[in-house]
């Protein structure tokens, strides 16, 4: 028990310090380039790309945001959980 209580804390503050938030979501838009959306996201989680198109990541499935972008500019956003 006395092992597990720091790793539950310090999970608790990273996930206090995530840039994941609905206040960053607010500043993110289309045309914004992948180094703008980076300033304000960080290191995306992960990335696809299908043709064009580039699909990135920040977070998780059920708590995340992602970013369309084709040209290296934003075409769509999408958050879930926030």
């Amino acid at each position: 028990m006395h092992k597990i209580l720091p790793l539950l804390l310090l999970s608790a503050l990273l996930a206090a310090c995530s840039a994941v938030n609905a206040d960053n979501y607010a500043k993110l838009h289309t045309g914004m380039s992948m180094s703008e959306v980076q300033a304000i996201l960080g290191t995306p989680t992960q990335c696809t790309e299908i043709l064009i198109v580039k699909k990135c990541t920040w977070g998780s499935e059920s708590r995340g945001i992602s970013v369309s972008f084709a040209a290296d500019a934003a075409m769509a956003t999408s958050a879930n959980g926030l």
